[in-house]
């Protein structure tokens, strides 16, 4: 199915641009350093996951999120966890499940690296408005969440040979 929406034809080049942007060498290096920080980029993942929620996750709602299977997550909760940066506690609606959930030890390493990140951004984005920073976030937002539920969509109506 082809779109002749003129209107997005500039958005996989400007996504795929920032993709790249994000992704640079030496970038997730440097954030890391500055914030005294020697974890791998998953683990980090995980406690920004974490710290994002707002609340404990399953591990399941953090494979998810990070769009890996829950081994990979299992594997990296358990380093964090020896780090004593994560801890497991009992889920209330389940008391058979856990749930993961940042220590004091997490939240304090998490808060220097987002403060680099977030520093990053606001430096950048210094000469927009506050409007424009919030629309920014609000859209970007709605673009994932739509781009990723239409894709589910294909994907699980993709045929199986």
């Amino acid at each position: 199915m082809s779109s002749d929406n003129d209107a997005l034809k500039g958005l996989l080049p400007r996504m795929t641009q920032l993709s790249s942007t994000l992704g640079r060498g030496q970038l997730f290096e440097t954030a890391t350093g500055a914030a005294g920080i020697t974890l791998e980029r998953p683990a980090v993942t995980i406690l920004v996951i974490l710290e994002s929620a707002g609340r404990p996750l399953r591990v399941g709602e953090i494979a998810t999120r990070m769009q890996v299977a829950g081994p990979h997550v299992t594997r990296q909760l358990n380093g964090l966890e020896r780090r004593r940066l994560v801890h497991r506690v009992p889920d209330p609606d389940d008391q058979r499940a856990r749930l993961i959930t940042l220590t004091p030890s997490g939240e304090k390493l998490i808060g220097r690296y987002l403060r680099v990140i977030n520093g990053w951004f606001d430096h950048a984005l210094s000469e927009w408005t506050e409007s424009d920073q919030r629309d920014l976030v609000s859209l970007l937002g709605r673009l994932i969440d739509d781009l990723s539920t239409h894709l589910d969509t294909l994907v699980e109506d993709a045929p199986t040979d």
